[in-house]
């Protein structure tokens, strides 16, 4: 199948603001369907759902796309709940939070705005370096939706009309302490992280803030003075970095509803700084159960070589794989990184990013009956990795860049910030069609219901515009 593109009748009604499609320009909920409420579709961020999708190969060339214009880069990805309630109606509805912290509610249907909440500094933030690149994450109780700003605030949103119902600081330097990660929630907590700016400016820390839905900021664990709790000053640790940035942020194991997270350059000492390491936390962040750092752990942070460009991904059976900006994803378990006692090297395997080039994005999981998967994309490439047996192997790669993967309904999604969503068969890499879109930065896909949603645009741009392209 060639590229997917939007028909010439679509292109002028699109330019006139019109929709030409099923959708009769009125909101309309699923009667049954799926919500895909954070980044990464479940607190392991597998990104590969296990509800079919509506979307096959053979329907791709029937997809229309809208471009609905948003007053925002929304440099992430959107997260998707079905039959909310909103304004008194049902409504299948996308959130997007955009780079100066504007959450939009976007009916799925008609991709009409239905609400839009600006937090506080907002006019203050806006055209300038101080953004956030978080995705939300949605309450279980589909109610409510958690969202980031650049001031350092994690905000609980309405649902029905999009007014806060709380905020709290996970941060006392929102100038330097960056919300780039995207936002998760697991047994009853939100999870943020922080990170730095672009130039690592001290002072600055990465940490992991555990917030309660009703708004109270519970625990906090942070990479550098460690042995401090709560949420420190920056200028008071003697050590600056170790930014928690990767795509995913904290990712939840599933068997026992731990944290891992991965930290970039900084200094590290195996007792209370932990620059460059991949770390194991009890699910309320209060106690370090495992750790890991590269035998080269000096060299990695005085060349800016974080292996925090990516968060840990779970392979199952206590495997994960970290991947990094030396171009190589590594091999570990959990038993050989458990204890408070520092871990230095003891890789199982090491293997090459998908061009052997840094990696900035989150891999997808998928588990099959033969083997598990995990399927990657660099600024150079995309690859499929089949994991057996506690080995990886690369079934197949090409030369296409990506954002973060997704695997949903058989099929293999990749946007290329170049522009254009690369689908695959997911076990072959055969292209079966692409989706045309402008370009951007960070921004990853979703399919579910029927519909394909991706922002585009690049934070760096400090745009207080954007768009979200929604196919049907």
């Amino acid at each position: 199948m060639g590229i997917v593109r939007v028909t010439a009748v679509a292109l002028v009604a699109l330019g006139l603001g019109i929709w030409v499609g099923t959708a009769s320009g009125r909101g309309a909920a699923s009667p049954s369907g799926h919500d895909w409420p954070r980044f990464g579709w479940s607190p392991a961020r597998s990104s590969a759902p296990t509800f079919a999708t509506g979307i096959t190969a053979a329907k791709l060339g029937s997809l229309h796309r809208q471009q609905v214009q948003l007053d925002g880069t929304a440099d992430s990805s959107p997260i998707y709940l079905h039959a909310v309630q909103v304004g008194g109606s049902l409504h299948d509805v996308f959130f997007v939070t955009t780079t100066y912290g504007k959450t939009l509610a976007i009916d799925a249907e008609s991709g009409t705005i239905l609400w839009r909440f600006t937090p506080p500094g907002y006019s203050s933030w806006a055209g300038s370096a101080q953004i956030t690149t978080a995705t939300p994450v949605a309450d279980p109780g589909r109610s409510a939706i958690y969202a980031a700003s650049p001031g350092g605030v994690i905000y609980k949103l309405s649902i029905a009309d999009g007014h806060a119902m709380w905020g709290v600081s996970i941060t006392r330097l929102p100038s330097r302490e960056k919300i780039a990660s995207s936002l998760n929630f697991f047994d009853g907590h939100v999870i943020a992280t922080t990170g730095g700016y672009i130039g690592d400016a001290p002072p600055y820390q990465g940490h992991v803030a555990i917030i309660s839905p009703s708004g109270r900021l519970l625990h906090v664990w942070n990479s550098l003075c460690s042995n401090r709790r709560g949420l420190i000053a920056p200028a008071s640790c003697g050590a600056s970095d170790s930014a928690i940035w990767g795509r995913a942020g904290a990712v939840v194991d599933p068997a026992n509803g731990q944290l891992l997270v991965a930290t970039g350059n900084a200094p590290w000492n195996g007792r209370t700084n932990w620059g460059d390491a991949t770390l194991r936390l009890d699910p309320n962040a209060t106690r370090f159960l495992g750790n890991y750092t590269p035998a080269n752990t000096e060299q990695l942070n005085a060349s800016d070589t974080d292996i925090g460009s990516t968060s840990p991904v779970l392979l199952g059976a206590g495997y994960i794989a970290q991947g990094g900006k030396d171009g190589k994803i590594r091999l570990l378990t959990t038993r050989r990184m458990s204890g408070t006692r520092p871990h230095r090297g003891g890789e199982l395997q090491i293997v090459s990013t998908p061009s052997g080039t840094d990696l900035f994005t989150a891999p997808a999981v998928l588990h099959t009956k033969a083997a598990t998967w995990m399927f990657a994309a660099d600024n150079g490439g995309t690859a499929a990795y089949r994991f057996r047996n506690g080995h990886l192997a690369i079934a197949w790669r090409n030369g296409t860049g990506g954002t973060s993967p997704v695997v949903a309904g058989g099929l293999l999604w990749v946007y290329n910030p170049g522009g254009g969503v690369n689908v695959y068969t997911p076990f072959s890499g055969r292209r079966v069609g692409t989706l045309a879109t402008g370009g951007g930065h960070w921004n990853s896909p979703i399919v579910v219901d029927g519909r394909v949603a991706l922002p585009e645009g690049n934070a760096n741009d400090h745009a207080t515009s954007g768009v979200l392209d929604i196919w049907r």
